[in-house]
């Protein structure tokens, strides 16, 4: 219990709330903190440095959800990813950001496996294939697709291979002794084909707008409607947030636009009826 309270505080402040919990009082040693700015210093290490454009290492060598040994390139070249680095194990935050993207995923029309591919990898060295297989099968089951399980990859690997991913990506993390768990930040991440970066959604939930819209980007317009192009026509990609927001010039030329063709509308029609009203009037002598 003690170490579910401590790792629910250490998640609020990962998460960026403005609320400071203390381990004080509970029997435990409060954590260090930095001097300069009053936060554990294990927190100074944790964070998410966006590598937009990043190739990530797709020679690493990975053990999938069914034992095998597998590369993270094999899971790469068909369609984009959507890519989450977790533990199985976590008993917080990485559940929330798992859960928020799978409920994201669940409202879109893509299809995992068709559509988009996703690859969760443990950063938990001492974890296996039969937990990622267990965290599959829960993911699955809540995404309400049975039959595209073939599209969702929970892998496992040594410490080499997972530090590698973690610094291609700039996920970075470190593990508290104390209460024997991961500090991290909270993210999920969507990669072309090829296996580039392409956008950052950071949080535990995800606007299935913003997501819909990162995988039509990253799958270079392969992927969407004429709706979605004009969705990304009107709205950007805002890395300090990881969302998308309203394009202001954009819609002021638009706005702008749409105006001259009103107006030039309204003007040929005006002198049309007048020349049709001209024609009807006999000439006067």
């Amino acid at each position: 219990m003690i170490n579910r309270l401590a790792m629910a505080g250490l998640a609020v402040m990962l998460l960026g709330a403005p609320i400071h919990v203390r381990a004080q009082g509970m029997g435990m040693p409060e954590p260090p903190l930095d001097p300069a700015s009053k936060k554990p210093l294990i927190l100074q290490k944790v964070g998410i440095d966006q590598k937009i454009g990043q190739q990530l290492p797709l020679d690493l060598p990975f053990v999938d959800d069914h034992g095998r040994q597998v590369r993270l390139g094999d899971f790469f070249g068909r369609r984009p990813v959507v890519l989450a680095l977790a533990y199985y194990e976590c008993p917080m935050l990485c559940t929330q950001v798992l859960t928020g993207m799978t409920g994201a995923l669940k409202t879109m029309s893509f299809d995992a496996g068709k559509d988009f591919d996703v690859v969760v990898v443990s950063i938990n060295p001492k974890e296996g294939p039969g937990l990622a297989s267990e965290k599959k099968a829960t993911y699955v089951k809540h995404y309400g697709r049975p039959e595209t399980a073939a599209g969702w990859h929970f892998l496992t690997g040594t410490e080499p291979s997972i530090k590698t991913l973690a610094a291609a990506i700039g996920f970075r993390y470190a593990f508290d002794e104390g209460i024997q768990q991961y500090a991290h930040a909270a993210a999920i991440y969507v990669a072309t084909p090829a296996g580039v970066v392409a956008r950052y959604l950071l949080g535990i939930e995800f606007a299935p707008r913003d997501l819909r819209l990162a995988l039509v980007e990253a799958s270079e317009n392969r992927l969407g409607t004429v709706a979605d192009q004009v969705l990304l026509f009107c709205y950007h990609y805002d890395p300090a947030t990881g969302k998308y927001g309203g394009a202001v010039l954009r819609a002021v030329r638009i706005g702008g636009v749409v105006t001259i063709i009103g107006f030039l509308t309204f003007l040929f029609v005006s002198l049309r009826r007048e020349r049709r009203t001209d024609a009807h009037i006999p000439n006067r002598i």
